[in-house]
């Protein structure tokens, strides 16, 4: 009897997740390792540009999974507040180049103003980019954050939040990202997620791990399995509500940047399969 075959069929990984590398060179080891798909970030492509980016990526047998990240729309400054606009504008139609389905929103925060004010001034961002998001059959994620951001990344801090601002906006293009690394610590989450399956609002899935202790909020994330996030759990909640997309590995680490990328791309995996 042969062994069994290893299931990457769902396994998505961020292009930020292995910064060292180029596009190109994610996409040959991705392809290489029968990893599904990609979601790319900005940064991966600015040295070819979205057009060539596009092209490259259609060359492989990998799904373009989502586009990131957009969003910051809240600034007590108008003019800063109509240029994020812009840049969103800008991002939609990238992502259109790449082939993307969908622009995850990281929807920003001032400590300069309220929370209230920032999460009004994202629900109008958001509003305003409907019209191109529906254009390019674009949809867009609200990614709720860590509270431990909501000073200047994101005023949308829990799943309740993202969800509640995408009922208002009242538009299918618009829906939820839940990222385990965000939402660990709600003890709403399972509530608040089921909610999301009912509205068909789970546009994404990302996964890593809380390492305990943790040597830096943004860039000391963990392989899964490292930390104390109940993956599996999650993962459970997310699938029975009726999610069976993409489940995208997005890890941010000083440490993991700076080993070997091939022997990193083979440590997720192993822990890809062992959390499915």
């Amino acid at each position: 009897m042969g062994l069994p075959l290893l299931d990457t069929s769902r396994l998505c990984i961020h292009t930020i997740t292995h910064k060292p590398w180029s596009l190109e060179v994610a996409l040959d080891h991705f392809a290489k390792n029968s990893i599904a798909g990609i979601s790319v970030w900005q940064s991966a492509i600015e040295e070819i540009g979205a057009v060539q980016a596009g092209e490259l990526l259609a060359s492989y047998p990998i799904d373009v999974v989502s586009y990131v990240r957009g969003g910051f729309f809240a600034h007590p400054d108008p003019k800063k507040r109509v240029q994020a606009i812009r840049d969103n504008r800008i991002m939609l139609e990238e992502a259109a180049a790449l082939h993307a389905p969908l622009l995850v929103l990281v929807c920003g925060a001032h400590p300069a103003q309220s929370l209230s004010e920032s999460r009004d001034q994202i629900q109008e961002g958001i509003e305003a980019l409907l019209p191109d998001a529906q254009k390019y059959g674009i949809k867009l994620g609200i990614e709720p954050l860590h509270p431990m951001y909501a000073d200047s990344r994101s005023a949308i801090s829990t799943l309740r939040q993202a969800l509640d601002m995408s009922l208002t906006i009242e538009s299918p293009m618009v829906g939820v990202v839940i990222d385990v690394y965000h939402l660990w610590w709600d003890d709403q989450l399972a509530f608040e997620i089921k909610r999301c399956g009912i509205e068909n609002r789970i546009f994404a899935f990302h996964i890593c791990d809380w390492k305990s202790p943790t040597t830096d909020i943004l860039l000391d994330r963990g392989l899964m399995g490292e930390g104390c996030i109940e993956i599996k759990r999650i993962r459970n909640m997310v699938e029975d509500a009726g999610f069976l997309g993409y489940i995208e590995v997005e890890i941010f680490s000083n440490i993991y940047w700076q080993m070997d990328q091939e022997e990193f791309l083979q440590r997720i995996i192993a822990a890809y399969l062992q959390q499915s």
